[in-house]
């Protein structure tokens, strides 16, 4: 099992560091149409072909797989960052509040999150840039997630709040305020850590599928859910077996985040 793990590390760390230098292993712009080349297939010049707009598939792959690699953690961190405030808080608090909160949080949990985009993305003018409308993908994710991870950390918080610790600081005229920053919140790291890497392959996936019925990053700008929209077109997979490309790397960053991923016992 060590052994998967180290090889998983491995090949995330190999496809992010690729990715992040994509300009060196792609120089054809994402962007740049080659209209005399519209659904070539593999060749020296175009690796994995090119799109119906003449595009080159390695270049769009290696964009694209920057996109979800650098954004899903920045989600995954709004998504924390809240869920501690607010089920810390909740944890520590007790009462009704604890009550309304996790009111709260069953309310965030029934809805669904595609019902909420197309909500989000009805309010955004047709004209959004493609960077604003990567940003807002990822921001929503981010700013929706926070409910079950929040669920996780105020049952820590709970079993953290009378303990000798936390009565010890309150005897000594701890505040609240510092209660929760200085001694409940670090030694609710672990569940935390825990959350947060568990974030992150959801928010890959959840982009992914965003982009597949073109809620996601807006074109021309390429992610790995805009790059699967060509998956509904078998005469194109049938002629071009690359296609897949982009499906065959996100099974594999998703299996290798299956290892990578700390278990419990690790926080211990």
């Amino acid at each position: 099992m060590r052994i998967l793990r180290k090889a998983a590390l491995v090949i995330l760390v190999t496809v992010f560091a690729i990715s992040m230098l994509a300009d060196a292993f792609a120089p054809i712009p994402y962007s740049l149409q080659f209209r005399e080349s519209i659904c070539a297939p593999a060749s020296r010049q175009f690796p994995l072909g090119t799109d119906e707009l003449g595009r080159d598939r390695w270049s769009r792959l290696l964009y694209g797989t920057r996109v979800s690699l650098l954004l899903a953690p920045g989600a995954a961190i709004i998504s924390t960052a809240m869920a501690v405030l607010v089920g810390g808080v909740a944890g520590y608090m007790g009462g009704w509040w604890d009550r309304v909160v996790l009111r709260l949080i069953d309310l965030f949990l029934s809805i669904p999150w595609l019902f909420l985009f197309l909500i989000t993305r009805a309010l955004l003018p047709l004209n959004t840039a493609p960077i604003d409308s990567m940003l807002v993908t990822f921001a929503v994710m981010g700013l929706l997630g926070w409910a079950g991870p929040a669920r996780v950390i105020r049952i820590g918080a709970q079993s953290l709040r009378n303990s000798d610790m936390i009565l010890h600081a309150q005897a000594c005229g701890c505040n609240g305020v510092r209660l929760i920053l200085v001694h409940m919140i670090p030694n609710l790291k672990p569940v935390v850590l825990a959350q947060f890497w568990t974030s992150i392959p959801i928010f890959i996936l959840g982009e992914a599928s965003l982009g597949l019925i073109g809620l996601g990053v807006a074109e021309p700008l390429p992610s790995w859910g805009n790059l699967l929209r060509d998956l509904g077109n078998p005469h194109l997979i049938a002629t071009n077996p690359w296609v897949l490309a982009p499906l065959g790397l996100l099974v594999m960053v998703m299996t290798c985040f299956q290892f990578v991923l700390p278990r419990k016992e690790s926080f211990v």
